[in-house]
């Protein structure tokens, strides 16, 4: 039983618009409609919770769920104050027999079932991982910096990825790593970190730099033009 996670539950304030951006059009649906129809075309996916804003529930119910069709969802599910804990509340209501769960962000459209199914492939066959991110190599010259913005360094970009999601783990492995960050106050900037915290093993898996994270209006339009330049080939 695999079951997925959508975040989408962010104010979406460097977005800008008031409406936030998950529901904002992108090729014509809601933004977050873009992941949930590459999950729901995935076949080895059987469930998707999604997490939407509180306050927004019966919208992200109509407009995404029942506008697009979805059969996987589910539930739509209010998140709460940060993204780890909305994952936790996104948790809490995956099917109990899940025994493989997939994290990802609402705000990154451009994904696709593909880039789903060899993520969980990659979980299933790459040996003693427990957690499997998809990403890509730094491409960048990195520099570390102190709170003036001084440089105090430059780490060598060879060992170094950018994390984006999906995110796949083992059920029962992200299950106790969020327990654990709960119950010790620890905040991660991804599941990843959770699960690495915990002593769980996380392998990283090359995807397309073009898996982008939608964050400010520009975004939108570079991945409108993405979107567009996918569909014409």
């Amino acid at each position: 039983m695999i079951s997925a996670i959508v975040v989408a539950s962010g104010s979406g304030s460097r977005f800008g618009g008031g409406e936030g951006k998950q529901l904002a059009t992108l090729a014509g649906i809601p933004l977050v409609g873009h992941s949930m129809l590459a999950l729901e075309k995935c076949e080895e996916v059987d469930e998707i919770v999604l997490v939407c804003h509180p306050d927004r529930v019966e919208e992200f119910s109509a407009d995404v769920v029942v506008g697009l069709g979805l059969t996987k969802v589910s539930r739509v599910v209010p998140g709460r104050d940060t993204r780890q804990g909305s994952v936790a509340a996104g948790l809490e209501r995956v099917r109990e027999d899940a025994t493989i769960i997939v994290v990802h962000d609402g705000a990154r459209p451009l994904v696709t079932p593909t880039i789903f199914s060899q993520a969980i492939a990659a979980l299933l066959c790459g040996g003693p991982a427990e957690g499997v991110v998809v990403g890509h190599p730094a491409v960048d010259t990195l520099k570390s910096v102190d709170v003036d913005g001084t440089v105090t360094g430059t780490p060598d970009r060879a060992s170094l990825w950018v994390a984006q999601t999906p995110q796949v783990f083992l059920a029962r492995v992200l299950r106790r790593a969020h327990e654990a960050a709960a119950a010790s106050g620890f905040t991660g900037t991804d599941d990843a970190s959770l699960v690495e915290r915990a002593g769980g093993v996380v392998r990283m898996v090359e995807g397309p730099r073009h898996n982008i994270k939608v964050t400010v209006p520009e975004d939108l339009m570079f991945a409108s033009a993405l979107l567009a330049t996918r569909e014409g080939e």
